[in-house]
């Protein structure tokens, strides 16, 4: 007799469950049997994941985390809730600590068995940074709220419809050389399917991470420098890539219109790479898999030829 597995019919609540990750954990809620609510401003852009349901698995729900009845409505009757709300423009403090603070505190009033933060890598509440700082406080008002929460902490996540290693190679597709910002600046890039799945083995076995705070990272550690090369290796192409004054990149950032905030260079220029103090990935059940494992392949579309090119051809 197949054993049933723990997240069976249980109602799984994604608050902000339409974005990047939620949409990968909500994949693999689905495949475990969970039922799960989409809860997010704008449910349409989850829409996508009906096709993976059973009749009745998933639900949307159009939910704003700065309404405490709306949270009150979103996390009625859940088993286990996931709070996936983040942002690196305006209104930081605002989405990733008191929402997520009042998030916990409706989950914990309607009686959920577990509450997952997903914070970020180098999450500080006294940190200069507005996206660091603002995460820490939210772990600090989730704790308040939920004491047996169990935060994670990921880093750079990297996957075939990402928004990270995607935006790199598009550029470095099309110029025949570009700046690097942060050259030397470490990052730990995580598969989004890795990260999807320890979240969810953490809601599958709540007593065993209930209070505890994971830093998720892959198993290896890129200079920005050495991820752009990569990329360009990948698509076939020479290029020419000059490291960016950290004076320059500061300037760039502050100025309208580009891909990168001020803050998002704080971030870059500080690193994004695991301490180690804090049990990883593994603890969470899962051997992560490092980017090589697919960049030749989603890389195959940039090539010259499509992928009838060929790595080595050099464009």
């Amino acid at each position: 007799m197949a054993q049933v597995d723990s997240l069976e019919d249980k109602i799984v609540v994604l608050i902000g469950g339409g974005g990047f990750l939620g949409s990968h954990v909500a994949e693999v809620l689905l495949r475990r049997g969970a039922r799960v609510r989409i809860a997010e401003r704008n449910p349409e852009q989850a829409y996508h994941l009906r096709a993976l349901a059973n009749l009745g698995q998933i639900q949307f729900l159009r939910a704003n985390v700065r309404d405490k009845r709306s949270l009150d409505a979103a996390t009625r009757g859940a088993d286990a809730v996931v709070y996936l709300v983040g942002t690196f423009g305006d209104g930081q403090f605002e989405l990733q600590a008191e929402g997520a603070g009042e998030a916990a505190k409706a989950a914990a009033a309607n009686g959920a068995g577990a509450f997952v933060y997903i914070s970020a890598l180098g999450a500080d509440a006294e940190s200069d940074s507005g996206y660091a700082s603002s995460k820490g406080e939210g772990e600090k008002l989730v704790r308040e709220a939920f004491p047996k929460a169990i935060i994670v902490r990921p880093s750079v996540l990297f996957g075939d419809d990402d928004r990270f290693v995607s935006l790199f190679a598009g550029l470095i597709s099309s110029l025949p050389a570009l700046p690097v910002f942060g050259a030397e600046s470490r990052i730990q890039p995580l598969f989004v399917d890795d990260a999807a799945e320890a979240v969810v083995n953490a809601l599958a076995d709540p007593g065993s991470h209930a209070g505890k705070t994971y830093e998720i990272a892959g198993p290896e550690v890129l200079t920005m420098e050495e991820l752009h090369q990569r990329i360009a290796k990948a698509q076939g192409r020479e290029r020419a890539f000059f490291r960016m004054p950290d004076a320059v990149a500061s300037l760039f950032a502050v100025l309208p219109g580009t891909p990168m905030n001020s803050d998002q260079w704080k971030l870059l220029k500080r690193g994004n790479v695991a301490s180690g103090e804090l049990p990883g990935v593994e603890k969470l059940g899962v051997q992560p898999k490092p980017l090589g494992l697919f960049l030749n392949r989603w890389m195959m579309r940039y090539r010259k030829h499509g992928r009838f090119g060929t790595k080595g051809e050099m464009a």
